[in-house]
């Protein structure tokens, strides 16, 4: 696409040569920007999640490793699964994750590891978490650290009034504790409800610990939002980590700066949100939260993307029945245009007629270039990335680009 990247070997492929080159095109980039708290800056005592998580999957963006060797507090900003999934990468021990496919720089930077404790702030309560009940679980049964045990009053606040079936089961969890009771192990984890950050101070450059602040909060009766008490309190941490979802990049094609995201029509056709009536752009859609937002849990995500799926076959094969899967209402017109204001015009973009083996100039310029890899040698790195694992018992040693760049050379020379 033509929006900046900070991945270096990245080929910048423009809409221009994309819509020339093909008949149909769907955008499914997600979200890519973490929403920051407006309280917290980035510093080297705050980062995003998106950060730590690119870090220890060993993303092509390469963000350097967090400073865990002086590190012996995080805060973590925010109870989704994200949040839990950072809080499990660092509590867990190296010798259990070294069985999966872990990149061995991470776990090295993992064994020097001095976190002790892991504090997981939301600013509403249990029922409200955006966590699900299988990340909960997976954290409080990790084999070296336990969970502070959460206030009676807030569970028994908590469960006033009904429930859902997974609410149930997260409180059922949550009164029942980690595998490990506390005051066992030397590591130990906590979920802090009813917290919001207000401030982030350092006393002096260099220090290990800087002081967060927190508000109190509680919910509205008038409509549940998270409202402040008056109450704050101060916790010395060594790093925070703000996991506060994500949004859309501005300058993304067809970009809504209304709705933050790309405007479509129920089914996932995109409207260039441009024009002032709106027009619709044959054979082109969006699905997930490139068309929706930041929003809603996976499988939400999915049966969005079978929705549009159904949509491009129709389109394709019209007076066909192309239905991949049942699909409920609300999934479908989720975030969408209603039916009374959707625009009626439609306009053409892409080739209707683009030669079938022919690829976009910057595509054959990044293959004569070695930049661009094929489907074939995405398939060599993968069987050698499953073979070194093998070696270690592991399911797969993961490699870095340019590693598996200096693997591709050699394999190709040994083929010569």
């Amino acid at each position: 696409m033509s929006i900046a990247t900070p991945i270096p070997h990245t080929v910048q492929l423009p809409l221009s040569s994309i819509f020339t080159n093909y008949t149909h095109v769907l955008f499914a980039t997600g979200c890519t920007l973490p929403t920051l708290h407006p309280s917290l800056s980035s510093s080297p005592y705050c980062v995003p999640a998106l950060s730590m998580v690119h870090w220890y999957t060993q993303h092509p963006s390469a963000p350097p490793p967090p400073p865990l060797e002086r590190t012996t507090h995080v805060s973590l900003i925010g109870n989704g699964n994200v949040s839990l999934d950072v809080a499990r990468m660092l509590l867990t021990p190296p010798e259990v994750l070294e069985k999966y496919d872990v990149p061995r720089p991470v776990l090295d930077v993992l064994s020097r590891s001095k976190v002790q404790h892991v504090s997981i702030f939301g600013r509403r309560g249990p029922l409200e978490a955006a966590f699900t009940t299988k990340e909960l679980r997976e954290l409080i049964n990790l084999p070296d650290s336990a969970m502070v045990p959460i206030p009676q009053s807030v569970l028994d606040e908590t469960a006033v009034g009904d429930t859902t079936r997974q609410q149930g089961r997260i409180l059922q969890l949550l009164r029942k504790g980690s595998k490990n009771p506390f005051g066992t192990t030397k590591k130990t984890w906590s979920l802090d409800f009813f917290r919001s950050p207000t401030g982030l101070e350092v006393s002096h450059p260099g220090s290990e610990l800087a002081k967060l602040t927190l508000a109190h909060t509680t919910l509205s009766a008038d409509h549940g939002r998270a409202v402040p008490t008056g109450e704050t309190s101060v916790v010395d941490t060594s790093l925070v980590v703000a996991s506060l979802g994500f949004h859309a990049e501005p300058q993304a094609p067809f970009y809504d700066p209304v709705l933050t995201h790309i405007r479509t029509l129920s089914g996932g056709r995109v409207v260039d949100p441009g024009d002032r009536g709106g027009t619709s752009l044959k054979n082109v859609y969006a699905s997930g939260w490139a068309a929706t937002g930041a929003k809603g849990v996976l499988a939400a995500t999915m049966m969005d993307a079978y929705a549009v799926v159904d949509t491009i076959l129709s389109d394709w094969l019209p007076g066909s029945d192309v239905q991949t899967t049942p699909v409920p209402t609300e999934v479908v017109t989720a975030g969408t245009i209603p039916p009374a204001s959707q625009p009626q015009g439609v306009r053409v973009l892409l080739n209707p007629a683009p030669n079938p083996e022919g690829l976009p100039v910057e595509v054959t310029e990044g293959l004569e270039q070695d930049i661009v890899t094929e489907y074939k040698d995405w398939k060599r790195v993968d069987q050698e990335e499953v073979k070194r694992g093998a070696e270690t018992g592991k399911e797969r040693e993961r490699m870095g680009w340019e590693e598996a760049r200096v693997f591709l050379g050699r394999a190709e020379n040994q083929r010569v």
